[in-house]
C-alpha cells in the first residue's frame, strides 16, 4: 500500500466512529439552555463526537474561565492567545444552568489559564459553591489544568469546595508530549495528582489517555503503571479524533475490541474506575458508578 493510500484509509472513519446528530426535546432544551445563559462548553470548544448523545440526555461539560487558552496544544481545537478576566458573573449562570436542567452531576473543566496567579482555581471553587447553594445534593466533578506555576496553592483553594472528583488529563504517552502538548509537562502532571490525592486521600483522582496518536502499546501500558504509581484512582481512555485542520492527524484508528482489553489491562493494574471505548472522553459517562 502506498503512503498517500494509507493517509487516505486513516482519514476516512470507520463504521464503529460514526454517530448520529443530536435530536429530539431533550438535547433542543439543554441547547437553549446553554445558549441563554450565555455558558460555554468543551462539547463545542472540542468539536466533541459525543455532543448528540449527551445533550440528548441533559448532560454537558461546563467550560468556565473563557474559550481562549493560554497554551496550544497540537490535539485541541479550542483558540489559544490571550484570554479576557474571569467572569465575575460565571458562577451563578452555571448555578442557574444546573438548577434548569435538574442536574445531579456537574463535570467543569477550563481552559490553562497561566495568567492567573492561582490558575483559576478560585473560579472553580466559586462555580462549585454557587452551583452547591442552587441544587441539593449535585455532584461534581472538575477538570482542571495542570496549574503551572501554583500547584500547591491552587489545591488548597479548591480544597474548600470539596467533595469532588479530581481530574486531570495526562493526555498522552510522554515520548509523544513534544508534539502533542508541548506546553504541558508529564511529571508535573503526575505530581498534581499525586499532591491532591496524598494530601486528601478521601478524593478520588482521576485521568485520561487518548489513543491513536502513534503511541505504542508498551508506551500505553507504562504510563497506566505510572498513574497508578501516583495514586490515580479513575482513568479513561478513547480515541483521538482531529477536531480541525490545523490538528494532529490521527495516526491510527483503534478498534472497540482493543479498548476492551486496555480496559480489562486497567482494572488489572488496579484502577477503581475504568471507561475505555473509541468513543470515551475524560467527562463520558462520568456519572456512572462502578464496582
Amino acid at each position: 500500500m502506498t503512503v498517500e493510500k494509507e493517509n487516505k484509509s486513516v482519514r476516512r472513519l470507520p463504521p464503529w466512529l460514526k454517530r448520529p446528530m443530536g435530536i429530539g426535546e431533550t438535547f433542543s432544551r439543554t441547547n437553549e439552555s446553554i445558549s441563554g445563559l450565555g455558558i460555554e462548553t468543551i462539547c463545542d470548544h472540542a468539536n466533541c463526537p459525543n455532543k448528540g448523545e449527551c445533550w440528548s440526555r441533559g448532560t454537558a461539560t461546563v467550560l468556565i474561565l473563557g474559550g481562549i487558552c493560554t497554551r496550544n496544544c497540537k490535539f485541541c481545537s479550542v483558540g489559544h492567545g490571550k484570554p479576557l478576566p474571569p467572569d465575575p458573573t460565571e458562577p451563578a449562570r452555571v448555578a442557574e444552568l444546573a438548577r434548569r436542567m435538574k442536574l445531579k452531576y456537574l463535570v467543569i473543566t477550563s481552559v490553562d489559564r497561566d495568567d492567573l496567579q492561582d490558575g483559576g482555581a478560585s473560579q472553580f471553587r466559586d462555580v462549585v459553591l454557587e452551583t452547591r447553594k442552587a441544587v441539593e445534593g449535585i455532584q461534581f466533578e472538575l477538570l482542571v489544568p495542570d496549574f503551572r506555576d501554583s500547584q500547591e496553592k491552587s489545591i488548597e483553594i479548591l480544597a474548600e469546595a470539596f467533595p469532588f472528583v479530581f481530574g486531570h488529563n495526562i493526555e498522552t504517552v510522554p515520548q509523544l508530549y513534544p508534539i502533542a502538548r508541548p506546553g504541558g509537562d508529564y511529571q508535573r502532571s503526575l505530581n498534581l495528582l499525586l499532591m491532591v490525592k496524598e494530601k486528601y486521600p478521601r478524593i478520588q483522582t482521576k485521568s485520561s489517555i487518548m489513543l491513536g496518536l502513534g503511541e505504542t502499546d508498551e508506551q500505553v501500558l507504562q504510563t497506566l503503571k505510572d498513574l497508578r504509581r501516583h495514586k490515580c484512582d479513575r482513568v479513561s481512555l478513547g480515541q483521538y479524533l482531529r477536531p480541525s485542520k490545523e490538528s494532529l492527524e490521527v495516526a491510527e484508528y483503534v478498534t472497540p475490541e482493543k479498548f476492551d482489553q486496555w480496559a480489562q489491562k486497567a482494572r488489572q493494574i488496579g484502577f477503581s474506575w475504568v471507561m475505555s471505548s473509541p468513543f470515551t472522553r475524560s467527562s463520558y459517562h462520568a456519572e456512572e458508578k462502578q464496582n
